[in-house]
């Protein structure tokens, strides 16, 4: 698909992407910093200093590929909730889960940093971060997969969307939201806080919902997407849902 020519010089289009991109992963590592830090009381908590490199780099290993390979799947998930048609029990879902996402780190922060509310066993803490890279992966696959992976439930319908079936999506339709719920369930404990897993949790249910409705979606309004589901039975879980 082509898109329309820009004045701009291609250069100083990709400096300027790029300007944007560092200032978005500074203000990313920040923000991820002051809500593990802040309620945490020191500096010295060698897992927040992890997550927050893990993070930063995953997101910037996205946007150099984003970049490399498919620049118009990271214009998408940045104009996304411009879009007219996005739907809007998807804007509510992503409100809650935006509310889980902060409360995460701060819980975390306030019972592995500050008062130990809880103890997780370093074999715990361990598996965690396995599973973390793990499921990072499967969402990295995802990304990768399918160029129309957006931030909020819409029909690209400017983008000729079409149901995709290749990668992760062979085995189930909803590889990245699968992702998504290990890695909220693995973060508090690679964190070392059981308490973390209630938003942690609560944000693996919003994705449970969101998978439904979506889906439901997509089989109404996505040419193709019926016959796609009737070939891959399970939306998360094989062999289960």
């Amino acid at each position: 698909m082509t898109t329309p020519a820009s004045n701009q010089p291609a250069p100083r289009r990709a400096s300027a992407s790029l300007t944007r991109i560092a200032l978005s992963l500074t203000a990313v590592m920040v923000s991820l910093a002051a809500l593990l830090f802040v309620p945490a009381g020191r500096l010295d908590w060698v897992e927040a200093w992890a997550l927050i490199l893990v993070y930063t780099g995953f997101l910037a290993l996205y946007a150099w590929w984003g970049l490399k390979r498919d620049p118009e799947q990271l214009r998408e998930r940045g104009r996304a909730h411009k879009a007219e048609n996005v739907k809007s029990w998807d804007k509510t879902i992503m409100a809650a889960y935006t509310v889980f996402l902060l409360l995460t780190p701060i819980v975390a922060g306030l019972d592995a940093g500050r008062y130990r509310w809880s103890t997780v066993s370093p074999y715990v803490k361990g598996l965690a971060w396995l599973v973390l890279f793990l499921a990072g992966a499967l969402v990295f696959w995802a990304l990768t997969a399918n160029t129309y992976l957006s931030r909020l439930a819409r029909i690209q319908e400017d983008r000729g969307q079409v149901a995709i079936t290749t990668g992760p999506y062979r085995f189930v339709r909803h590889p990245m939201y699968l992702g998504i719920i290990v890695l909220f369930l693995c973060v508090p404990l690679g964190l070392g806080s059981w308490w973390a897993l209630l938003p942690g949790g609560a944000i693996g249910l919003l994705f449970v919902l969101r998978t439904a409705m979506e889906d439901r979606m997509l089989q109404d309004e996505l040419p193709g997407y019926v016959e796609y589901a009737q070939r891959v039975r399970y939306r998360l879980a094989p062999g289960i849902w």
